[in-house]
């Protein structure tokens, strides 16, 4: 009858069709690089003089890295402590990835959101807990979103592009945490360039030895970016200005101000990742802290093809196979940097996406790794 409702089994097996075409090539690519992984790792026992080649080496392998990352609760928890600075980075790379902007620059939005909440944790780091820990997230948010407004600004005002803007400002804020870290905010005769620790400041422990609440910030922060970007009329243009910025402008939007909008909010969701490391796991911080949140934050994004219900599964297998990378190098003596490998293979399986479509003969799945499919039921834009 015209007009009827279609059956809940008609829409389940119009849901899971959608998640096979939006999720196929990713899973295909994971798969591929555990099978070139595989490879890799056989290839390291052959060229080891005098040792035994075990063919089972890779299963060895990667049934250690699974249970380092997921075999207990302790496991499990780690896992989400490393999954929650990739989350946010990784929605904030996606979120620009909407507006048609390449957020190269999560790397040092990430250390001057860390540097941000280490300076303002240390200023109050005797206040009440109820004081300390929103106003230091706050300082740690703000320099995160200073950082991605500056690379916003320029190009809205002269076309500058944010990729070279970017990583120009990575180098600088990798610059001005040392100065600040060895000058103004560093533990006077201290034999290493150290910051004080931020006291009450620290980020509560919710579930076992180091769950902290950045956990659950960085959860409520997918559903924040998904509503503002399938149930609100900013999101809808920062669609429309990622679709074509000619058609936003014909249409009555300002790119230009949406422009530096994104990319403010991009900052801050990666200045957010910054903070829980320094107020949930480090405390404190030393002039050469580094890590590779940023970059493995553009995989992430590129993994959940741009879709911030994707970034957190997409999250938690960058954060999984780092929690689990330990274990698997004590028991299966394969170094952690095969897990950098993993990574690199993955994105070049996902770039590769069109050849994987012929090899394995796949009709109709999207490829198009920097534009996900919208919300069943809404206009394309």
């Amino acid at each position: 009858m015209t007009g009827e409702s279609p059956s809940p089994r008609g829409a389940l097996a119009r849901i899971a069709r959608e998640a096979w075409l939006v999720g196929a090539l990713p899973v295909l690519s994971i798969v591929a690089a555990l099978v070139v992984g595989s490879v890799v790792i056989l290839a390291s026992e052959l060229l080891l003089p005098n040792h035994p080649f075990d063919p089972l080496l890779p299963i060895t392998s990667y049934l250690a890295l699974l249970d380092g990352s997921f075999g207990r609760e302790s496991a499990i928890v780690n896992t989400l402590v490393s999954t929650t600075p990739l989350l946010l980075g990784g929605l904030s790379v996606a979120i620009g990835f909407k507006a048609g902007l390449f957020n190269i620059g999560a790397e040092g939005q990430f250390r001057m959101g860390a540097l941000g909440a280490v300076a303002v944790g240390v200023a109050v780091n005797q206040a009440p807990p109820l004081v300390a820990i929103p106003v230091a997230l706050a300082g740690g948010m703000l320099a995160g979103a200073a950082w991605g407004f500056i690379p916003g600004f320029l190009k809205a005002i002269s076309g500058a592009h944010e990729v070279v803007t970017t990583i120009m400002l990575n180098y600088v804020a990798g610059s001005v945490l040392a100065w600040a870290v060895t000058g103004p905010l560093a533990v006077p005769q201290s034999p290493t360039p150290v910051t004080y620790g931020v006291g009450n400041a620290a980020y509560p422990i919710l579930i076992g030895r180091n769950g902290h609440l950045g956990i659950l910030i960085a959860a409520a922060a997918v559903f924040l970016i998904w509503w503002l970007l399938y149930r609100t009329t900013l999101g809808f243009e920062i669609r429309t200005v990622g679709a074509s910025s000619d058609a936003a402008r014909y249409a009555g939007m300002r790119p230009r101000l949406l422009i530096i909008l994104t990319m403010t909010l991009a900052g801050l969701l990666a200045g957010t990742a910054g903070v829980g490391v320094i107020l949930g796991i480090n405390h404190q911080m030393n002039s050469t802290f580094a890590t590779t949140v940023g970059f493995d934050s553009i995989a992430v994004a590129l993994l959940a093809r741009s879709n911030p219900l994707g970034v957190p599964f997409a999250a938690i297998l960058f954060g999984a196979m780092r929690a689990g990378s330990g274990l698997m190098q004590i028991r299966a003596g394969i170094p952690v940097e095969l897990i950098d490998v993993l990574q690199a293979t993955i994105l070049l399986f996902l770039v590769a996406g069109p050849a994987l479509q012929r090899a394995f003969r796949l009709r109709g799945i999207r490829s198009d790794i920097g534009a996900p499919p919208p919300v069943p039921g809404e206009a394309v834009v």
